[in-house]
């Protein structure tokens, strides 16, 4: 009687529901997906991703840890590998080559690296407040090199820094014929990418000339965003020029300043392509002068043949940087980036 009266009370719909409910706790585990094809999607549409991510960056990822404590000789295949344990890193710290690698990327990351910024942000403000109808145009060309093959714009440079024939030192021997100017250009030839003591800043010239335009388009993204109010308000206070860019603009881009440092630090700390690609002896350099780290962990890979130091060379320039993404996160969060985000 009572259940009846319930049945009475109780709306179609909510029955049905009740119903649906307890057939569906009954069923099996793979009837219950097939009826929530919704909750399964999200899954599949993600396995490609994984699937990917897995073989192509987890996996190697893992190996090459695990061959850093192995001493491996390729062509013995697989059951060639010995543990090692540390040795492989007791070896790269003891090598005067991977500190001599170590000072010359730290070199190049300088003195290629700050000086992009250093043009970049005030050439930004530039184009943001003087160009409007050309800027398009002016910021393609800037970011032409950072588009084009690294390969391509090392062989063009190494024809331009050649001894004999190259349009730089061409150009050095025109200067040096006006007068009063001997003094300042050299009346010999410059060996640019022989000389040790020339070529770390040769390829540093290139790797500020291939990234100057990237950072520029970075900065004027963010400049892009700041609202005009900002500036009429500081142009009526009686702010100058250089005033509303150190007092506005600079407070307002530290997220985009730290975000373009940072890419600058992991690109200038895995320099490899322009080196290589310039400088004689595989990318060493004369008396290795321009071997950078990543240089060194291909020599020793595939030149040597050892891949377990190799191994932990890279993970030893992992720590590297590391360590100073962690520094460069300290110094902007103490610059005040987080209350310029808030």
């Amino acid at each position: 009687m009572e259940s009846s009266m319930n049945r009475l009370i109780t709306p179609p719909e909510a029955r049905a529901e009740k119903a649906l409910s307890r057939a569906f706790r009954g069923a099996s585990p793979s009837r219950r997906l097939r009826a929530d094809p919704v909750k399964i999607a999200p899954y599949l549409f993600l396995c490609p991703f994984f699937a990917l991510f897995a073989t192509f960056i987890a996996f190697p990822l893992l190996f090459s840890l695990f061959l850093s404590f192995q001493s491996w000789d390729p062509t013995s295949g697989l059951a060639g590998m010995k543990w090692a344990g540390v040795s492989n890193y007791a070896y790269t710290l003891t090598d005067p080559w991977f500190w001599k690698s170590i000072y010359n990327t730290a070199w190049m990351a300088i003195v290629s690296g700050v000086p992009q910024h250093l043009i970049a942000l005030p050439l930004a403000f530039f184009l943001q407040r003087c160009l409007r109808r050309s800027r398009n145009l002016v910021v393609g060309l800037y970011f032409l090199p950072f588009i084009t093959s690294s390969v391509a714009i090392a062989l063009i440079f190494s024809s331009l820094y050649s001894t004999d024939f190259g349009m730089i030192n061409f150009a050095i021997a025109e200067v040096a014929k006006l007068p009063g100017m001997h003094w300042i250009a050299p009346a010999h030839r410059i060996a640019w990418l022989y000389d040790p003591a020339i070529a770390k800043l040769a390829v540093s010239m290139v790797v500020f000339w291939r990234y100057v335009g990237w950072n520029t388009v970075l900065y004027l993204s963010a400049l892009q965003t700041i609202p005009t109010e900002l500036y009429e308000a500081a142009k009526i206070d009686g702010a100058t020029t250089w005033q509303q860019f150190r007092m506005v603009v600079l407070p307002l881009l530290k997220p985009m300043i730290f975000l373009a440092v940072t890419l600058t630090i992991i690109g200038g700390l895995q320099l490899f392509d322009e080196p290589f690609i310039l400088l004689p002896h595989s990318g060493m350099g004369t008396e290795q002068s321009g071997l950078t780290t990543t240089v060194y962990m291909y020599r020793t890979a595939f030149h040597d043949g050892d891949f377990g130091t190799a191994s932990s060379i890279a993970w030893l320039l992992f720590v590297v940087i590391s360590a100073l993404m962690w520094l460069n996160t300290r110094i902007f969060n103490r610059s005040g980036m987080k209350e310029n985000k808030q």
